[in-house]
């Protein structure tokens, strides 16, 4: 499965390119502990840690694709350096902010400066060769290095950093890609021959409410794992331990995705991953009291499915649209998904009661199946007649 204008890209350069991912998405993975930091030291309310989330992962899916439009493509290198260092003074200035709106100001800056570094490893992925695979590794990856920081800030002795721990991590983290830069490919193309995005048709739009759909159910869970597991009763180290466990049972689910993405078939591995979500979803609602277990179980559960299924989506757009014009929106739709469902749920917590938030998680869960059936039963039109229609391409 290739693009029409797939290039050879080395190895060191797609290794560069999606290091540079890594770094931009490291903060997606530790948004439960960093964000429950915060409201333990009242920088932030529990009604706008949503909103916090949101304004985050909402501008790092937009900025991707205005990085498209905007940023130069002869000069990445000069792209990541500066997004790098940038990107580590923010995470450090969010030390310092007091107050709702500050702090989601502040994250919605570094959510932009995120989106420069992951618009360099989105390129590369949707013009190299196999680029479903190349998605699927990239996100086993970057979960397993977020799984690595996560338990770094959880298990070793950084008492003597304070609160402010995981914020210092992450601007570290931000900092050591520089030494690497220099790997990043010269040469990705120009705007004019690029795979520029387009929904295609409104089959592409449906397409794209599967990530959306499925990013918003999980985003959900995601936002408010700190208060749903202190509810569960899993709480202090044990509370960091399991967002670690989370991550890692992502790479798992990512890993068995870059092996299967191709072998299994698309529409039941989507379906199944959605009814995961649901069955998670409701189960947590029924607790009424706490189930540290159970909740571990679950989450774990959660974390498979949720690295599994990210893969089918990018199989999913190229089965629509071979040149990969829809493809290229995956990610900022999975981005804009991960925010959308986080603030979505913001509207329905009063004070300290989080109990909605799963049944919010589960609705969007069942919005992906609906998603599902608009992309396999729609009439085909224009570009997409023949796919999914006689010839049953989405399996």
């Amino acid at each position: 499965m290739t693009t029409s204008v797939a290039l050879g890209f080395s190895r060191s350069e797609r290794v560069t390119a999606l290091a540079m991912g890594c770094v931009a998405l490291m903060m997606l993975g530790l948004q439960p502990a960093l964000l429950g930091t915060l409201i333990e030291q009242h920088r932030i309310s529990m009604q706008g840690v949503g909103v916090v989330a949101m304004g985050e992962i909402f501008s790092l899916g937009i900025g991707v694709v205005l990085a498209e439009k905007l940023l130069p493509l002869q000069h990445i290198r000069a792209v990541a350096v500066i997004g790098c260092v940038l990107l580590a003074a923010v995470n450090l200035l969010t030390l310092g902010v007091h107050g709702d709106a500050a702090c989601a100001a502040m994250r919605v800056l570094a959510g932009l400066l995120e989106a420069s570094l992951f618009w360099i490893t989105t390129i590369v992925i949707v013009r190299s060769r196999e680029p479903d695979r190349l998605a699927g590794i990239f996100l086993t990856v970057q979960t397993l290095t977020q799984a690595l920081v996560m338990l770094s800030i959880a298990r070793l002795p950084l008492q003597f950093m304070g609160w402010q721990a995981g914020f210092m991590v992450l601007a570290l983290v931000c900092i050591l890609p520089l030494s690497v830069i220099h790997r990043l490919p010269r040469q990705v193309g120009s705007h004019t021959d690029a795979v520029m995005p387009s929904l295609v048709s409104l089959r592409g739009l449906f397409v794209l409410l599967v990530p959306l759909a499925h990013m918003s159910a999980i985003g959900t869970l995601w936002a408010y794992l700190e208060p749903l597991s202190k509810n569960a009763g899993v709480v202090g180290r044990d509370a960091d331990t399991l967002v670690a466990l989370v991550l890692l049972m992502q790479v798992v689910g990512g890993s068995v995705a870059a092996l299967a993405v191709r072998r299994w078939r698309m529409t039941p591995a989507l379906l199944s991953s959605a009814a995961v979500v649901v069955v998670v979803g409701l189960a947590i609602h029924q607790f009424s009291t706490p189930h540290p277990w159970a909740f571990t179980a679950l989450c774990a559960a959660l974390g498979f499915v949720w690295l599994f299924q990210l893969p089918f989506h990018i199989r999913l757009a190229f089965e629509i649209d071979p040149r990969g014009r829809i493809a290229l929106l995956v990610p900022p739709a999975q981005l804009l998904g991960s925010g959308l469902g986080p603030l979505a749920a913001s509207l329905s917590v009063h004070g300290e009661d989080v109990r909605r938030i799963p049944l919010i998680a589960a609705a969007f869960a069942v919005c992906v199946v609906v998603a599902l059936w608009l992309v396999r039963y729609r009439a085909p039109s224009g570009n997409d007649r023949g796919v999914l229609a006689g010839g049953g391409h989405i399996k």
